[in-house]
């Protein structure tokens, strides 16, 4: 029985067939209920009164300290880290040597030699990698998401963690501060006291308008939680389920799950996938969507496809360099959003009516993902290829089905493509996926963030061009 993922893809031959074949299913976002109210409700929340998210339980908290820490990221990141000071965070890249992404997330400096990396797994499992084997003075933790079906067992996290977005959000932080607050600069962090707790914050912005994003020890989650409830009560805040929270970014614009391009490449990537075990998240995650290539390299993006390219700075030797270093970033996709025509995909929506078909696959509310990792096909009039949907879903704020893609630099703004939706041959062996035909769906070619207000009102390069 394969004990790594190098054993497994020998065993299976084919990757690409393994990871369409997951029997995984979705990601999910786990412990938080789906709904508090209804996720309507609750996406107008953070574009029209306030919003509390609890981000507690899906994402990795991977600690490093000591004096290796800092050369450890600086040799994994495309990102800089000439100047990155303890209280300031960034959006960590790391990338593998042939420049694909491996993941990215939120990356605090919270003391001296002190870090910790907050986001899924890929980018967790590639720094761990590299500080058991690279030689590092550097100590790590890894506090691993909650379990994504706990069947009622108890779950424990080291923090708690909770964003107060949404254009009343610092009225809320405020009166919770019992004064004024400071509105530091984006992506910097501070501290402030909430029911007689210490309060660790990031200024954040996930929404639009300024917000926090807090932590601290899990111990304290429900009374910090109603705290802010409390406090935000009168500003018309509202908890978020797991149902809406997933489907935020298809309003601000990120795209949180590329598949990690380790499954090829040199010593480097062959050395990663003895160490993953058979049961790591790049094993298991399930790959979904229309587009299907025999290369699993095929399905590798780099930084300026998703909309990273302004993270790259070649002031330091790093994992992947050489080969973005090979990379015309002028004659590289864009991303994109893409609005999808409302006829086409009420058809795909009335789909479980359809008595005398096998219908379309099936579009879940308000996130349609099937996949951990998700490739549509977007196609021109004559059939071509000329980018992926990577993560689809619907937003009352816009009322629209919407997709986050990547798409040839010569697709223009305002133009008509078609994404593919549902798989080829009836579909995969995925449990998400049940017998059903293929349709191409219109739609329009549209800015990223496609939200007005988060386009006007996040931080320069947030979302956008970056912050490096």
């Amino acid at each position: 029985m394969a004990a790594t993922l190098q054993e497994l893809l020998d065993e299976r031959g084919n990757t690409v067939e393994m990871l369409r074949n997951s029997r995984l299913g979705t990601y999910i976002y786990p412990v938080v209920p789906a709904e508090f109210t209804n996720w309507r409700r609750e996406q107008k929340a953070w574009r029209e009164t306030a919003v509390l998210y609890d981000q507690s339980h899906h994402m990795v908290n991977f600690f490093m300290s000591g004096p290796g820490a800092l050369q450890l990221l600086s040799d994994t990141g495309i990102n800089s880290f000439a100047n990155f000071p303890v209280n300031v965070a960034k959006q960590f890249v790391p990338t593998a040597s042939n420049g694909g992404v491996i993941g990215d997330g939120i990356l605090f400096h919270e003391a001296e030699n002190d870090y910790v990396y907050v986001g899924r797994a890929p980018a967790a499992n590639w720094l761990q990698f590299h500080a058991e084997t690279g030689g590092y003075d550097v100590e790590t933790r890894y506090d691993d998401r909650s379990p994504s079906r706990p069947y009622g067992a108890a779950v424990q996290r080291e923090y708690y963690r909770f964003q107060i977005q949404g254009p009343n959000a610092w009225a809320i932080i405020e009166k919770l501060a019992g004064g004024e607050v400071e509105k530091v600069k984006f992506f910097h962090m501070g501290e402030m006291t909430i029911a007689g707790e210490n309060v660790r914050t990031l200024r954040h912005g996930m929404a639009g308008a300024p917000g926090l994003e807090l932590w601290g020890p899990y111990e304290q989650h429900g009374k910090i939680r109603d705290a802010i409830l409390e406090a935000g009560a009168e500003f018309g805040i509202e908890p978020c389920g797991s149902r809406a929270y997933s489907s935020n970014t298809l309003e601000s614009g990120w795209i949180p799950s590329p598949l990690p391009a380790i499954y090829t490449g040199g010593d480097i990537e062959r050395r990663y996938r003895e160490w993953l075990p058979a049961n790591s998240y790049e094993a298991i995650n399930a790959l979904a969507g229309s587009f299907v290539s025999d290369s699993i390299d095929d399905y590798y993006v780099n930084p300026w496809e998703l909309g990273y390219g302004s993270f790259v700075k070649f002031d330091h030797d790093f994992i992947g360099r050489e080969a973005l270093e090979q990379i015309d970033p002028e004659r590289q996709r864009k991303k994109v959003t893409l609005a999808w025509n409302d006829e086409d995909l009420a058809k795909i929506l009335a789909s479980p009516l359809d008595r005398e078909g096998p219908g379309y696959q099936f579009f879940d509310l308000p996130n349609a993902n099937y996949g951990s990792s998700n490739y549509d096909a977007v196609i021109d009039a004559d059939g071509n290829t000329v980018g992926l949907s990577l993560f689809t879903g619907v937003t009352a704020n816009e009322k629209r089905g919407l997709s986050l893609a990547t798409v040839d630099r010569d697709v223009p703004i305002g133009a008509e493509v078609r994404v593919v939706w549902g798989e080829p041959d009836g579909g995969s062996g995925k449990t998400t996926v049940e017998p059903h035909e293929q349709i191409a769906v219109r739609a329009v070619v549209s800015p990223v963030p496609y939200a007005e207000t988060a386009r006007t009102e996040y931080h320069g390069g947030w979302r956008t061009t970056g912050q490096a």
